[in-house]
């Protein structure tokens, strides 16, 4: 009989090894099934936990048909809402060349520099960018959103502020509402008061050791900021201003007018609304102050020719390393969303932008105009964009007409409403606003208030400063030639779209084309965060539906999608604890168990919560020692709030004593955070809410398949038990107004399509099918490489879970070659290191994933073999030890047609295996001078001079 139903392959384009492989893998492993190799790894305490079920995936065709019916519940207004969030045009060769390419959006965060300098030639960019638009000295490669750029202007001015004295933060009551919410959220647990105010009655800014304006103030009024600052410094306060990129085209920027920071959103260049996220945030500051800034910084140092060469530069300052003496928890940024903005820049150069931006205001003060000349009454005198209008009894009706005519404005209060124009703002568009305003009277035509209006920028704060002069922004023009630039710098780097990136704990597993799809239609992309929530049914359902997904993955009762990355996802989590003990009258419990082996971002997050750090320690085998955590819990027990642990282990092992761990923090009074970062080795296996998790987050970018973009965007939602659930983050636009950690009420939700068709099509059979196979391939490279390769950890039968982590400090020992000199010797072989140092010093911890092939796996295993062949001729004196392939690596191809010094073959540096002869990445630059670059830190682009000099 003829079979109807539509056959799925989805899960077999995801699952890299086919069925003969698996067999052959699972024979080297001694197992005749992927059940039998899982049940052994799994403990036996907390199997058959999940509560996944078996439902089927839907095919490719069918699922995008699905959330194609969905994305069409959305409804599409004219947005003049604003504050904060603006149409805007993603210019076509951006859109299909970088936001659509997996050569960008696939790879991984550029810690390799090597095969990561057109991503960071492109942040570069992004950085002086933002130097030049705010007149600061510095600038980062990105921060999460603006609200929590601006937490991290607060925290920044805690620290660095010479007013001791002063706990209070004062904050303009012209900032954007969204922002208040964020920052009320961080200030809180640290101690730190906020005072939200009208800057023009200041009296005594001794008062304060920091504040934050907004410029243009988020009602649109342009402030003279001048005297206020000196007023400020004077008391030595420190001043935050949340500056308007486009309008900084025009206007004097911060720098020149005496602020420490500078920060905002990216968002309007050329990035989608996209129902709040993602989008770059930017933060600035003076030369003076960059150790302490948050956020990643790329900095220009030289290669081991002497030759420029980029680098994430002071990455000492990284929570990884600082832990909880870390300034930030952040452990990513917004790569992509910072990219395309920068290319954004690139395409329509100075001229072009200031084009934009002058075009914005005309539009603004054409419509001011004539609004007064209908009656209304203007509240700005000088504005860039935005109005508020006094409209009275008939507010609510002009909102009500607005919507009919599929317009939304900016509900202000019973008395006001407001608008924001942008660059999508047309003739047509003035023409409806006014025709809208109008009501019974006759509108004023456009072009007629056109010919009498004038600017209204104050005179005395209009941009005197040159924008943008550096040669990259003022070539790449056309489609063409930004084509051209944007495959040359994609050509530079590693991404998955090229091989295998074998990186532990960060899971690099395919990202479908089919998942990547729905993210740039209209119909996700063009929804203001702030729209009437009747107008985002479709969002609605996509996210209620993705909760409950993720409650079935992971055994919770209840998630949260709003953390907009792991990094907030864990913030959010220790807070729902936090809240959970005050709700209780248990205010004195702040201390927070973790483990030696933690992630670095679990202490920098748990002091950011509020709790003191106290560190348990592990067995030689790197399990969590229990008779001390047990000690310390008991110590501890009456101030006692949480452990935040991770599982399966940093070690990449299945810890026996996960279930008797939880039960003594919960005996003694806390509360168990399980961080989900390896996730990828539990879906459909064991489930963190019912073994004994309290809360967990999830990073969706690594087991759910939203891609790194090259160091973000990420998502972190959180899965809490019942017990948490009135204490997720809230959101001025949610029913919970309390406890916002992002600047959206469901952060990055454009991607959220992403997770949705990975779950809706891989079903609850194929995303048990995904963890078993990425504990079978991981596996299969452990026992691969165990004979050339001490394995450091395993479990029981010397099994992993879904990473390995080889050991390769005997190695130094032996040789002199270390795991630095492994790490770029692959770069010769065509991969990206795996994870190196962490979590234990002088190894590679290395997780292949459910979607790499066995062939993908063989030609890595064979690269590390052949890397040991050569470690063993330095050994036996056949390769000199100074002067041999691990240590000159990675060779360039400038350095092989140049006159050859070393005493191994061209061949043999750049050609170690044969298949590289079909298909070979040549890196673009020599093994990259750390030391140097953080010495002689340059981090915006430099000169052609300057390169042609060097």
């Amino acid at each position: 009989m003829t079979k109807l139903d539509t056959q799925n392959e989805f899960i077999a384009r995801h699952i890299g090894p086919r069925d003969a492989d698996t067999a052959a893998m699972l024979e080297l492993l001694g197992y005749d099934s992927v059940d039998a190799l899982t049940n052994a790894v799994i403990p036996e305490s907390i199997k058959d936990t999940s509560i996944l079920g078996e439902q089927p995936g839907l095919s490719e065709a069918d699922a995008l048909a699905k959330i194609k019916a969905i994305a069409a519940k959305n409804q599409q207004f004219k947005n003049y809402i604003g504050q904060g969030y603006y149409g805007t045009h993603t210019p076509s060769p951006i859109l299909r060349n970088l936001l659509e390419n997996p050569a960008w959006y696939t790879a991984y965060t550029p810690y390799q520099p090597e095969i990561s300098q057109g991503r960071l030639e492109a942040l570069l960019n992004f950085q002086t960018l933002i130097s030049d638009l705010t007149g600061m000295q510095i600038a980062n490669a990105s921060l999460l959103d603006e609200a929590t750029a601006a937490a991290e202007a607060m925290t920044f001015c805690k620290r660095l502020s010479k007013n001791k004295a002063a706990n209070t933060f004062f904050v303009s009551q012209h900032c954007h509402p969204q922002t208040l919410d964020v920052l009320r959220t961080r200030a809180e647990p640290l101690g730190i008061d906020i005072e939200v105010g009208d800057e023009a009655t200041i009296t005594d800014a001794s008062a304060y050791f920091g504040a934050l304006l907004q410029y243009p103030a988020s009602n649109g009024d342009i402030f003279d900021y001048r005297a206020l600052v000196e007023r400020f410094h004077a008391a030595n306060a420190l001043v935050a201003v949340a500056a308007d990129l486009l309008a900084l085209t025009l206007l004097t920027p911060p720098g020149e007018f005496g602020a420490d920071v500078a920060l905002g959103s990216a968002q309007r260049f050329g990035v989608p609304l996209g129902f709040g996220g993602p989008h770059a945030a930017y933060f600035a500051t003076r030369d003076a102050f960059k150790r302490d800034m948050p956020g990643r910084l790329v900095g220009m140092s030289v290669d081991r020719f002497g030759k420029p060469a980029l680098r994430l530069a002071m990455q000492t300052r990284e929570q990884h390393i600082r832990r909880e003496k870390a300034t930030s928890n952040i452990c990513t940024a917004q790569v992509l969303l910072a990219n395309i903005a920068s290319m954004y820049a690139v395409y329509h150069g100075p001229k072009g932008l200031t084009a934009i931006a002058q075009r914005v205001h005309s539009f603004t003060a054409i419509l001011a105009l004539g609004l007064t000349k209908l009656g209304h009454s203007v509240e700005q005198q000088h504005f860039f964009d935005t109005l508020s209008i006094k409209t009275g009894a008939k507010t609510a009706e002009l909102h009500a007409k607005a919507r009919a005519a599929g317009i939304n404005l900016r509900e202000i209060d019973a008395e006001r409403l407001g608008l924001s124009l942008d660059e999508t703002t047309d003739q047509a568009a003035v023409e409806a606003l006014l025709a809208l305003f109008a009501g019974d009277q006759a509108a004023p035509a456009v072009s007629e208030l056109a010919a009498q209006v004038a600017s209204r920028l104050p005179q005395g704060l209009l941009r005197q400063s040159a924008i943008l002069q550096h040669e990259v922004f003022n070539r790449y023009h056309s489609e063409t030639e930004l084509m051209r630039y944007l495959r040359k710098l994609a050509d530079k780097d590693l991404a998955l779209d090229r091989s295998m990136i074998p990186l532990g704990s960060c899971t690099m597993k395919l990202n479908a084309a089919s998942e990547m799809i729905p993210v740039t239609w209209p119909e996700f992309g063009n929804l203001h965060p702030f729209a009437p929530v009747e107008q985002a049914a479709g969002y609605t359902q996509l996210t209620t539906e993705l909760e409950a997904m993720l409650c079935a993955a992971t055994g919770y009762d209840a998630v949260s999608l709003q953390p907009n990355a792991g990094s907030q996802g864990e913030y959010a989590g220790l807070l729902a604890i936090r809240a959970y003990h005050l709700s209780r009258g248990d205010d004195q419990r702040d201390i927070c168990l973790i483990p030696q082996s933690a992630h670095g971002t679990n202490p920098a997050t748990a002091s950011m919560a509020g709790m003191r750090v106290v560190v348990t320690a592990c067995d030689a085998r790197g399990n969590v020692d229990i008779a001390d955590l047990k000690a310390k819990a008991e110590e501890h027990k009456d101030r006692l709030a949480a452990i935040m642990i991770t599982y399966p282990s940093t070690h990449g092992v299945f810890e026996e004593g996960i279930r008797e761990i939880c039960q003594i923090i919960h005996d003694n009074g806390g509360q168990v955070y399980i961080d989900g970062a390896n996730m990828n080795a539990m879906v459909g296996l064991c489930a963190p809410g019912q073994f004994g998790g309290d809360v967990s987050h999830l990073n969706l970018h690594k087991t759910f398949c939203i891609p790194h973009g090259g160091g973000g965007p990420g998502v972190g939602p959180i899965g809490v038990k019942s017990h948490l659930a009135p204490f997720l983050p809230g959101h001025g636009h949610m029913a919970r107004k309390e406890g916002a950690v992002s600047a959206a009420p469901f952060g990055s939700a454009s991607i959220l399509p992403i997770t949705w068709m990975y779950i809706t099509m891989m079903g609850g059979n194929g995303l048990k099918r995904a963890s078993q196979m990425a504990i079978l391939n991981a596996n299969y490279i452990a026992r691969r490489l165990e004979e050339h390769y001490p394995v450091l950890y395993s479990g029981e039968g010397g099994l992993v879970a879904h990473e390995c982590i080889l050991d390769i400090r005997p190695l130094k020992d032996s040789s002199g070659i270390s795991v630095d000199d492994v790490a770029k010797r692959l770069i010769d072989f065509g991969f990206h290191a795996p994870t190196m140092s962490f979590p234990v010093a002088g190894t590679l911890m290395i997780e292949p994933t459910e979607s790499e092939s066995k062939e993908e796996l063989d030609r890595f295993c064979d690269a590390m073999i052949a890397i040991r062949e050569e470690i063993r001729a330095v050994e036996q004196g056949r390769l000199d030890k100074d002067d041999n392939p691990l240590k000159n690596a990675p060779h360039t191809a400038l350095e092989l047609v140049g006159e050859w010094h070393h005493a191994y073959s061209r061949e043999q540096a750049v050609y170690p295996v044969a298949s590289l002869i079909e298909a070979k990445y040549w890196p673009p630059v020599g093994r990259v001078d750390n030391v140097y670059g953080d010495r002689n830190l340059v981090c915006a682009c430099p000169s052609i001079e300057a390169y042609q000099d060097a």
